[in-house]
């Protein structure tokens, strides 16, 4: 079944008058014209209001989030170690178990039938030598999964990639505008309506979570990029998929309480309050817990985490 997307106004002028750059570096990106858009949202989770004016610059922007195998190309020619393969250092953890003081990452595993949505410890475990390479722990592989976002990776390792590659980390306001495609004040990146004719849009949780899973979109943890359509961008799995980095420091609104992250556990770091803003939400966010699979939807997250359902993608400034 053919679906119409929703065109956004300025869809073309957002790719118009490139500008010359080094074809090597922006191979695989889209150029982003900058533009003022309507930012957050007064309708859904507190965190994102107010609605407010904001401007972006111009810019280019991975086309879909960094995958395994580029992540991959990256650690060969580097030799780099991402923090999940690390050994914590006890002192930056002095009420973590001695026993789960070792190289390791948070596994989502999914209840065998109904718990408590309020202790995310029902479905989050760390798991000892699970890292990017291994990430549903160390019995694991990226057998078959070249193609799917990279995941457990910290906002340093997420750095290191881009500074590798020549690149950058976008700020909120950059990857919130590429993510709404020109449609300013949709709700989703395609639209208002979530599955236009029927069809999934993105790659998320439906069921009751965390335990249940009708797996309707095909896929039960993350997905290969592209799997879904692009917005009006060119951009791919700006909704779904895995969270991903901003180099934005996350904050509340004035007059509004702190607001825990919903669906992605902190790991005890020794500065808990300094946290990251995170986008575009995961193959975990379900409309009954988690409906942050849409451009204004954010969530702060400590540095020093790495989950299986974060991941990152890459600008370029001009």
């Amino acid at each position: 079944m053919d679906v119409k997307l929703e065109k956004p106004a300025c869809c073309c002028s957002a790719k118009a008058a490139a500008p010359s750059t080094n074809a090597a570096r922006t191979e695989g990106m889209v150029w982003i014209r900058g533009s003022d858009f309507t930012m957050g949202s007064d309708v859904f989770y507190r965190e994102e209001r107010p609605a407010r004016r904001a401007t972006a610059p111009d810019f280019w922007i991975d086309a879909h989030p960094v995958t395994n195998a580029q992540f991959a190309a990256f650690v060969e020619a580097t030799g780099y170690v991402t923090l999940a393969e690390r050994q914590p250092d006890p002192a930056l953890y002095p009420d973590a178990d001695p026993a789960l003081l070792c190289p390791g990452s948070l596994v989502f595993t999914q209840p065998q039938s109904r718990v408590s949505l309020h202790d995310f410890r029902q479905w989050w475990a760390y798991v000892p030598g699970a890292c990017w390479r291994r990430p549903q722990g160390p019995d694991t592989d990226l057998g078959g999964l070249a193609d799917h976002p990279v995941v457990h990776v910290s906002l340093a390792d997420a750095s290191a990639y881009a500074a590798w590659a020549g690149k950058s980390l976008p700020n909120e306001i950059e990857w919130e505008y590429a993510a709404r495609g020109g449609l300013d004040g949709a709700v989703y990146p395609w639209g208002d309506e979530f599955t236009p004719e029927g069809r999934q849009m993105a790659n998320t949780w439906q069921g009751e979570f965390p335990w249940s899973n009708a797996v309707l979109d095909g896929f039960e943890r993350t997905s290969p990029v592209k799997s879904f359509p692009p917005n009006g961008y060119g951009l791919y799995d700006v909704a779904g998929n895995v969270w991903e980095w901003t180099v934005t420091r996350y904050g509340q609104p004035p007059g509004v309480a702190d607001v825990k992250s919903c669906c992605i556990p902190s790991t005890g770091s020794h500065a808990p309050d300094v946290r990251n803003v995170v986008k575009g939400g995961s193959h975990l966010c379900a409309p009954a817990y988690c409906l942050r699979y849409r451009p204004a939807a954010r969530q702060g997250q400590t540095l020093d985490t790495s989950t299986s359902h974060i991941g990152f993608r890459c600008i370029v400034r001009t």
